[in-house]
């Protein structure tokens, strides 16, 4: 799924980022990957985009950008689009559960959950990190169940100390992988937008070890957003060669 990495689904990826570098493109490209497969395959794609802070004009404005027509998708009931600013967990998970229970996984199918992002409901009071907690181990078992893929963002407030973020903790704790999205140590570059380290978790899947090529924050590729897409390359190159 997610280019420029080809994890195996399902997973549970957890995507990290600070303000500088913003993770909103992987999970875009994540959207996206998974509608615009190649045509000779038959496979259904469903996704659910859960947004605890983003409109739904903006996801629609990014995949236009892209070739894909998500209200086409939306209408055919692909994708469902759940605006969670207002959602208690208890409620949210009820309505991941119900489409989800309505996708019976099968060997041609591929489902996708994207929450965006879990940071939102511990800073507005919503709910503690142990309801977070508790939420994320229940949709994970879920979307193992059904053999979706799950990524989950969440924002870093004090990247220099990971230790003192909760949530975070708990996170890494029941991921497969974690995307480490994060800005130039150097400082802002014209060309260079940030750099994206591919950590294994701590629930990384066995039989999936051999297949993914993860990457150390020494080792990161680098990226660099355009008004359309994204760009990958290794270090040293400013040409896209991934």
């Amino acid at each position: 799924m997610f280019p420029p990495f080809a994890l195996p689904s399902p997973v549970f990826l957890l995507i990290t980022d600070e303000l500088p570098s913003p993770a909103d493109f992987a999970l875009y490209q994540a959207l996206i990957s998974c509608l615009k497969q190649p045509k000779h395959k038959t496979a259904s794609r469903r996704a659910i985009w859960v947004s605890a802070s983003e409109a739904l004009t903006r996801l629609q404005t990014v995949c236009t950008k892209s070739g894909v027509n998500l209200t086409q998708y939306i209408d055919s009931g692909s994708i469902h689009f759940i605006e969670a600013s207002e959602l208690s967990l208890r409620t949210l998970y009820s309505r991941i559960s119900s489409l989800l229970e309505q996708w019976s996984p099968e060997a041609d199918s591929e489902a996708l959950v994207i929450v965006d992002d879990i940071s939102v409901f511990e800073w507005t009071g919503q709910s503690s990190t142990e309801d977070i907690s508790r939420f994320v181990r229940a949709v994970r078992a879920l979307c193992l169940k059904k053999q979706a893929y799950l990524i989950i963002r969440h924002h870093m407030i004090t990247p220099s100390e990971p230790d003192t973020d909760q949530v975070f903790r708990h996170l890494l704790q029941m991921c497969n992988y974690h995307m480490d999205v994060k800005p130039l140590s150097s400082g802002k570059s014209g060309s260079i937008s940030g750099e994206i380290a591919l950590h294994a978790g701590p629930s990384q899947i066995h039989s999936h070890k051999d297949d993914v090529k993860t990457l150390s924050r020494n080792s990161a590729i680098q990226y660099r957003l355009t008004d359309s897409n994204v760009v990958f390359f290794e270090r040293g190159s400013s040409n896209g060669v991934l």
